[in-house]
Parts: C-alpha cells; structure tokens; sequence
C-alpha cells in the first residue's frame, strides 16, 4: 500500500505541474494568434523573395541621348541579370506581400479609366517577369487580362503565371490551352480562346487588345482609355491588298511538320491548292495584332461566315495575319473598313510598332538593338524613337538583349500615369 500511496501523491504533483506548463502553452499561442502582425517577424521566405533587377541608370539622360548615360547603359548589358520564374512563385505565394511589393495595392485611377475598361488577350510562353511587368505596366482594376499559356511551357512559367492569376483578381488563365506552334492555326485558336472567355465577362469592356510576352506598352492606361475613346467604335489595325508572296500563304494547303530547328514544327507549303474562300471573302493580309471594338467582337463571335472563313484558314500559314485584316474589311461588321479603302500598313496603324530590318535606314534607324527573323529586338538608343512615334504598343523586348529600354519605358509610362491622373478626377482602389 505504502508505494502505492507515494506513487500517487508524486502523480498528482505531476498532473498538477503538467496542467500549469499546458495552460501557459495555451496562453502564449493565444497572445501570439492576437499580437498585432507588426510584432511578429515575416516568414522567412518572404524576407529572401526579390523582385526583378533593376539598373541604376538615368532613364531621363537616356531619353536626351546622354552620350555618358547612354555608354554606360551599353555596358550594363553586356552582363543582363536574368529574372528567374521561380522568384515570381516565391513572390505570390504570398498575395498580399506580392500586390504590395509591386504597388498594385495602392492603384489610383481616374473616373475615365473606371467607367472605359479594357480586355486583354496575353499569349504568352516564356519569361514569367516580362509577363508580369507587361501586366503592371497596362493595370487598372477596372481592366481584365487573360492569360494564355503555351501548353508546351515550362512547370516553373505555368506556376508562375497561376500565381498571378490567383493573386490578381481581374487576371485570369484561359480556360482552353493551345499548344502553339509558329505560324499555324494555333497560335490564332490561342486569341480566340481568350476572347471567347472575355465575351462572356461580367466586365463590360470596351477594347479588346491582343499582346504577346515580347510586346510592351508605349503609352500609360489613362493615355489609351482617352486615345480609344476617339475611335468612336472603330478598330485599328492593319489590312492591306496582299503581295502575291503572301496570296501563296492561302492558296496552297499546308501541313504542320517537325522542324529541325526552334519552333519544333511549322507548317510546310504542298502542291495541294485550296478551294476559294467562302462566301466570297476577299484576302486581306495584315499582321497578328489588334485593337477591337467590343461590337466587333460581339459580332464575329457569333458570326457563322466568320466560322466557316476560321475553318477554310485552318491549313493556311500564317492564319493570324490575314484572318483579322480580312474580317475588319467584311460587309456589314461594325467599324467596316470598306475594301476599295486605301492600306492601312502597319506604320499607319497604331497597334504595333515594329522595326524591320530590310527597311531600316530607309523609313527608320538602324537597330541599336539585334535582329531575330528581320525583326529588331529594340536597344536603348531606340527610346526616344518608340516613345515619340505615337504607337500605341511595340514588338520586340528581350531582357536578355536590352533590360535597360524595358526599365526605362516602365518608369516613363509610371510617371506619365501619375501626371494624367493628376490632371484628372480620380476615384481610388
């Protein structure tokens, strides 16, 4: 009996000092959940996240071409850093650590801006950061953005660009993915997948304008809205009579082949000539970019010529280059461009600004930048030039090019969006 009874007097000491230890743990995990958040320390992988690089450089002497500042950007890249996707994942991870981290917490528009959204179609397949800045530098809360991913893209870019969709309310990723390869149909069906689900948005948008992940804005969203606003419900881009090079692209069949080189497959011309189009459509060409009204949308979404003219383009090349330039100049769709109206080429139009190598010196500068596939990836020295021609948009940015335009062009459309909003009568978000 005698150990027994030490036995229990020592156990209900224990019980009692372990119900003591169990009452102060709870109090502590109870004072930690209800501490104001300022007094505890972030996660730590939110103290190791980074956000893009960004250069130390006079962006306004570049502008003024500062032989020094300009020289100095030169050397910066030569030596790109590169933006890695994974610290895209890292930073919205934490949504509103993201959306502080790069401002979209604290977006101030204007009453013009809120009462004339904007839709966009994003067709995008590498390089998560220039996604995101693209994105930032076009945001307005009254806006929305589909994002279209390559389904052949990396794990890390489709994380990334999941995280921006979950992180940014009026970001979302297309419901149906393509596959796309370089000059086939899948590269249109990716634009008509997302236009397909911003027709069917609660957002009554106005424009919709299509980008890829190698476009970057020219002007800020407040300077579009008041730009667009003059179109009176018009579209803007660019048809033109095609050259008899270009007229092969739809005359012939074309079948999608392996390529030894970086596109994987293309389509490859037969001997197999098509049937005419259909109702009597007349070819236009003009290029894969657009500005469209949201009558025109609206129309040739439920338009079934425009159904059976995207079926007959099917095995074309290059579909997106003549499908949009022949539907503007339709009979009967709203804006119409009447088909014996004069070319609008693609300097006329103000949805793309592109630098062509064979014309060079002719019509523009030289690339300060390099070329791929004739096309200039711009250089810094182009600043000035994009900036004052009055375009609307650009093609092409490579941060591993030039990083010094990209950053320069965001931090001149940041200041343009401050001062026009100040101009304006502002509700802000």
């Amino acid at each position: 009996m005698r150990p027994c009874a030490r036995w229990g007097r020592s156990g209900k000491r224990f019980l009692s000092t372990f119900l003591s230890l169990l009452t102060l743990c709870v109090l502590l995990l109870i004072s930690s959940k209800f501490s104001p958040i300022s007094e505890r320390p972030p996660p730590a992988a939110i103290q190791d996240i980074k956000t893009f690089h960004k250069y130390s450089i006079n962006c306004s002497a570049i502008y003024d071409m500062d032989p020094v500042e300009v020289g100095k950007s030169l050397v910066m890249r030569k030596q790109p850093v590169e933006d890695k996707d994974a610290s895209l994942i890292n930073l919205t991870s934490d949504c509103t650590f993201f959306m502080k981290a790069r401002g979209y917490d604290d977006v101030c528009i204007s009453e013009e801006e809120r009462d004339y959204p904007l839709a966009y179609s994003l067709v995008v397949h590498k390089s998560a950061w220039m996604v995101e800045r693209l994105i930032k530098s076009l945001y307005s809360p009254s806006n929305i953005y589909c994002i279209h991913y390559d389904k052949k893209s990396s794990a890390e870019f489709v994380s990334a660009m999941e995280g921006l969709s979950r992180c940014l309310p009026n970001v979302f990723i297309a419901s149906k993915l393509e596959s796309v390869y370089y000059a086939s149909i899948s590269r249109l069906n990716a634009d008509l997948n997302c236009m397909s689900d911003l027709v069917k948005s609660q957002v009554k948008w106005k424009y919709l304008i299509n980008m890829c992940g190698q476009d970057f804005p020219l002007k800020s969203n407040v300077e579009l809205v008041s730009e667009l606003k003059m179109l009176k419900g018009a579209s803007m881009l660019e048809t033109s009579k095609p050259t008899e090079y270009k007229m092969m692209r739809v005359q012939y069949h074309h079948e999608l082949k392996d390529a030894h080189f970086e596109y994987l497959k293309i389509p490859m011309k037969t001997d197999q000539m098509k049937a005419p189009p259909p109702h009597g459509i007349e070819i236009f060409s003009g290029s894969a970019y657009f500005v469209l009204s949201r009558e025109f949308v609206d129309h040739i979404h439920s338009s079934p010529v425009v159904k059976d003219f995207l079926a007959w383009s099917e095995d074309t090349y290059s579909p997106d280059e003549h499908f949009w330039a022949t539907l503007a100049r339709l009979p009967g769709v709203p804006g119409e461009i009447p088909r014996n109206h004069p070319d609008i080429t693609d300097l006329m139009s103000r949805t793309r600004l592109v630098k062509w190598e064979y014309l060079e010196e002719n019509i523009y500068p030289h690339c300060t930048g390099q070329h791929q596939r004739s096309v200039c990836i711009f250089g810094v020295g182009e600043l000035r030039w994009l900036l004052d021609y009055g375009h609307w948009f650009a093609n092409k940015f490579d941060p591993k090019v030039d990083p010094i335009i990209i950053q320069c062009l965001e931090e001149t459309l940041e200041k343009k969006q401050k001062l026009f909003r100040s101009m304006a009568s502002t509700t802000c978000h």
